[in-house]
């Protein structure tokens, strides 16, 4: 690896296994592996070929959707190279579902005469980090894509690109956001001055000017450990970029992402609830109209 591709690369203070740099370490980084190699003896020689372990990832196969062992399904070893980087892709399937997959890209070097090296991560597909939940992409709807590039910016440290992404995704999304609560003031039979106060916010252009306006409005069921979710969007959101660096608005941008995603799940959860319940009410009104 030549040293115009070291710029910015993070060298890791202590080595890790290579499941754990396969599973959790992000793209761009230089990390001491324990077992990167293992060492066959072929009658001549050693060879040192990349080890391929089971890793732990999340399947999105709707057989699986949740974490599942990922097998290596390279045929061919890789061998690792003691002076130079080597550049390789490798190739994992979920032992599950046996369709999904994920590819790694790296630069691979060992230690000399040891299984210990180094490795590189340029990237993996599917992209690095943690699945977006699916109620979570049900609820920005449209601003899908915009999100992803924020997550992808959030997962490689770049905190400015994040928070500047979600930030958009939440205003341009507001009136969205405001009708699903609408439903469940609705199906929980919230107080009709509330209801008309939400309606009214989304007729409001400022973003700010709107929040405010509902602060009092949202159900009970909604509230983040008892804080209103929108505030706590808003307040993250005038926070960023007055001359605030990139952690800071990294940090902001880690907040709205997961307020973001705890608001969908709330407001998923109070829909279903109320429809498990009004199911409950049908069958034992029609049960005891027969009796």
């Amino acid at each position: 690896m030549s040293d115009e591709q070291q710029v910015e690369v993070k060298k890791e203070e202590t080595a890790i296994n290579f499941v754990e740099f396969l599973e959790g370490t992000p793209p761009s980084s230089v990390t001491d592996i324990i077992d990167l190699t293992d060492k066959e003896h072929t009658g001549y020689a050693y060879r040192w070929p990349l080890l391929t372990p089971d890793i732990q990832l999340h399947c999105s196969n709707e057989t699986c959707n949740g974490t599942r062992f990922f097998r290596c399904r390279d045929e061919d070893n890789i061998e690792v190279p003691e002076k130079d980087f080597r550049f390789c892709y490798v190739s994992y399937v979920c032992s599950n579902c046996q369709t999904n997959s994920k590819t790694f890209s790296l630069a691979v070097q060992r230690n000399q005469n040891l299984q210990s090296g180094r490795a590189y991560k340029f990237g993996e597909l599917p992209l690095y980090g943690p699945p977006t939940p699916a109620r979570l992409v049900k609820l920005i709807g449209p601003d899908r894509d915009l999100f992803l590039k924020g997550r992808r910016c959030e997962n490689q440290g770049l905190g400015i690109g994040a928070f500047v992404y979600y930030r958009r995704v939440v205003e341009n999304q507001k009136n969205r956001i405001l009708g699903e609560i609408i439903k469940v003031s609705k199906k929980l039979n919230a107080d009709p001055d509330s209801i008309a106060k939400l309606e009214t916010a989304k007729n409001e252009t400022q973003f700010s000017t709107a929040i405010s306006s509902v602060k009092e409005s949202i159900p009970q069921t909604l509230l983040v450990n008892g804080h209103n979710p929108l505030t706590l969007l808003h307040t993250a959101l005038s926070d960023g970029l007055h001359d605030r660096d990139d952690g800071h608005c990294l940090e902001l941008a880690i907040s709205i992402r997961v307020v973001l995603g705890e608001l969908s799940e709330r407001l998923a959860q109070a829909l279903k609830d109320e429809a498990e319940l009004n199911h409950a009410l049908t069958k034992l009104l029609s049960v005891k109209k027969k009796g």
